[in-house]
């Protein structure tokens, strides 16, 4: 029978002490990342109702590490201010024009490019927490365009390759692990093909049928998608969201048959051994946010 020493068992009892005295939780441990598109910066800070109920949604999930989309009508210092209601004190704003991108982090953010040359909205590249993280947001009218962006961030991402990557945002398009989904939805594929038959310039299809090759490039890199891996396929999708009802769908039925997912969170292969938990956001809360669902994923 094994003997244990008393002093190292006063040892022990006292430092599970002195944990649960300070408040001590293993998931504390955990990394909590969110991306979400926040549809046109709350009508460009008119809706203040909206923004105020988001505020308290972000502090309510203290995530680690923020990326936004759509910061219409942002400033540095009206995402600071964001930031800090919910416990940020680091933050990184894209652009003040147009549909920029940001960051917000509970570390310190260096950032190392400000990409909007050859990109529709642009991108964010940034470190904190030791981990790279490209925020994105690509066309939404465009395959052929979203393949030339796909291009230009995936050589960003090749350059730091050797070190941990993340790659989220709105990538406005489809994925084939999510093919499976899609081609059963033709009304959603009819709705696509009317859009582009009304748009002289752009074409969100491929020859009409779905395009995967945007993020068939980014699986490439290799990122993966730690969200496919996670969440059950009828909880895969982002968008749309019932706050559109009466807007550009007609009622809940019309919005069930028109979700599918454009918004992810693509990581390196090391760190995707690392995921414990993805997580899309469908709920009464987020239903009245915004027109994309946020989407999370928490590491160990």
């Amino acid at each position: 029978m094994k003997k244990y020493h008393p002093s190292l068992f006063s040892f022990a009892i006292l430092l599970f002490s002195s944990l649960l005295f300070i408040g001590y939780n293993p998931s504390d441990a955990n990394l909590k990342i969110i991306t979400y598109n926040i549809w046109n910066g709350f009508d460009w800070g008119k809706d203040n109702a909206r923004h105020d109920r988001f505020l308290q949604w972000v502090k309510d999930q203290s995530p680690d590490v923020m990326a936004l989309q759509e910061l219409c009508g942002y400033t540095e210092e009206k995402l600071k201010e964001d930031a800090s209601s919910w416990g940020h004190p680091y933050s990184v704003l894209l652009k003040t024009k147009g549909y920029p991108v940001g960051i917000t982090s509970s570390k310190p953010i260096a950032l190392k490019e400000k990409l909007l040359e050859g990109l529709w909205h642009g991108m964010l590249h940034v470190k904190t927490h030791d981990i790279n993280f490209f925020v994105v947001h690509l066309s939404p009218a465009d395959y052929a365009f979203r393949m030339r962006e796909t291009a230009i961030i995936t050589e960003r991402v090749q350059a730091v390759k050797e070190e941990a990557y993340i790659i989220l945002g709105d990538f406005n398009a489809v994925s084939p692990m999510d093919a499976d989904l899609n081609l059963v939805k033709s009304s959603l594929l009819n709705r696509y093909r009317q859009g582009d038959a009304r748009n002289e310039k752009y074409n969100n299809l491929r020859d009409g049928e779905w395009d995967y090759g945007v993020m068939s490039g980014f699986l490439a890199l290799p990122a993966i998608d730690v969200c496919h891996r996670l969440i059950p396929s009828p909880e895969r999708y982002s968008f749309p969201v019932p706050i559109l009802i009466g807007q550009y769908y007609d009622d809940i039925d019309h919005i069930k048959r028109s979700r599918h997912r454009i918004d992810y969170i693509m990581v390196s292969p090391e760190l995707a051994q690392k995921c414990v938990k993805a997580e899309i956001f469908h709920n009464e809360r987020t239903d009245g946010l915004s027109d994309h669902y946020p989407v999370s994923v928490s590491f160990e």
